[in-house]
């Protein structure tokens, strides 16, 4: 797994490596602004394969484009801020890595193309009008995270003890906030499963939340795919080790990082169209033009050890279907 030193080294600066400067009104060589929710750590895989995609389309950072980086470290109320600052700078294109962050570039301009990510319907949060001619300046890469909720749930109770009650663990913050728990909650009916929504809207309440699913005896739990919550992830899986609780989670950092198992897309190939839409946009296309496409590769990740950790047995079926199993 990359280190931090190692994408700082990946970006060619120091600790400031999300640069401040104005270089977009001083060149003729196209400027991407990055905006994005996440952690530099949390991020750092996700913009190798941003940067692949734009790769393709014939730009090289440091070369022919340059890239100015901003994050909100976790702190959503800071994507206003940077947003702004990147359409101060006149970037040429703008790339987003969350709903929010999608948003917060969208109510900045009308004009400059952004190209998103987000686990929401984008039509539903008017980010575009439609999917396969989106109008307006943006287009992007929709997951859809929210619609798998279903599928997660199915494979956690295939682990998680029988009958043990289910939880989610959601950031009220977020903006899918309220279609992820409506799916979660009828897809647990449809397996006759009532569900505990526990909220977590700071990295300090995560603690506070494990002692709520603890006092409730809850045993499994599925965790959101929320941007904050993939910023603390190293937090919410020691602490479902701590207490025993078998959780799925939204991406494979969290079983890389010791977690039980995770299903979702497969972030590499959602960054790298992310990319490629970037460089079509550089080379002439119009955001407008071009259809808001679906990732077609989800994978499967299963942590054995963790699974040993909770006495569970991971049944042949399941392995059999993984995409990657960690020993």
């Amino acid at each position: 797994m990359m280190r931090r030193r190692e994408f700082i080294t990946l970006l060619g600066g120091g600790a400031a490596a999300w640069p401040l400067s104005a270089r977009a009104q001083q060149s003729a060589t196209p400027v991407i602004g990055v905006l994005t929710s996440a952690s530099v750590d949390s991020f750092a895989e996700r913009m190798a394969a941003l940067r692949q995609g734009i790769l393709e389309s014939g730009f090289v950072e440091g070369q022919n484009v340059t890239i100015e980086y901003r994050s909100a470290n976790g702190r959503s109320d800071r994507l206003q801020g940077l947003a702004a600052d990147l359409v101060r700078r006149h970037v040429n294109v703008i790339a987003t890595s969350s709903t929010a962050a999608a948003l917060a570039a969208k109510r900045e301009t009308t004009t400059i193309p952004i190209v998103f990510s987000t686990g929401a319907d984008p039509v539903e949060i008017g980010l575009v009008a439609r999917l396969n001619r989106p109008g307006g300046n943006l287009t992007g890469v929709s997951f859809l995270v929210n619609k798998l909720v279903a599928k997660r749930l199915e494979l956690l109770t295939a682990l998680a003890p029988a009958g043990a009650p289910i939880s989610m663990l959601v950031d009220p913050t977020n903006p899918n906030v309220q279609a992820d728990t409506n799916d979660a909650r009828a897809a647990a009916a449809a397996l006759g499963r009532t569900l505990l929504v526990v909220k977590v809207a700071a990295e300090s309440q995560v603690d506070q939340a494990y002692a709520i699913l603890a006092q409730q005896r809850v045993s499994a739990l599925l965790v959101a795919a929320h941007v904050n919550l993939t910023n603390w992830h190293d937090r919410i899986v020691t602490l479902a080790a701590r207490h025993a609780v078998a959780a799925s989670y939204p991406a494979r950092e969290y079983v890389i990082a010791g977690g039980l198992m995770s299903y979702g897309p497969a972030q590499s190939h959602v960054y790298r169209q992310v990319g490629m839409y970037v460089g079509r946009i550089l080379n002439g296309e119009k955001a407008a033009d071009l259809p808001v496409v679906q990732p077609t590769k989800f994978e499967l990740v299963i942590n054995l050890k963790a699974a040993h950790a909770l006495g569970l047995t991971v049944p042949s079926s399941l392995l059999a279907i993984a995409d990657e199993v960690i020993e």
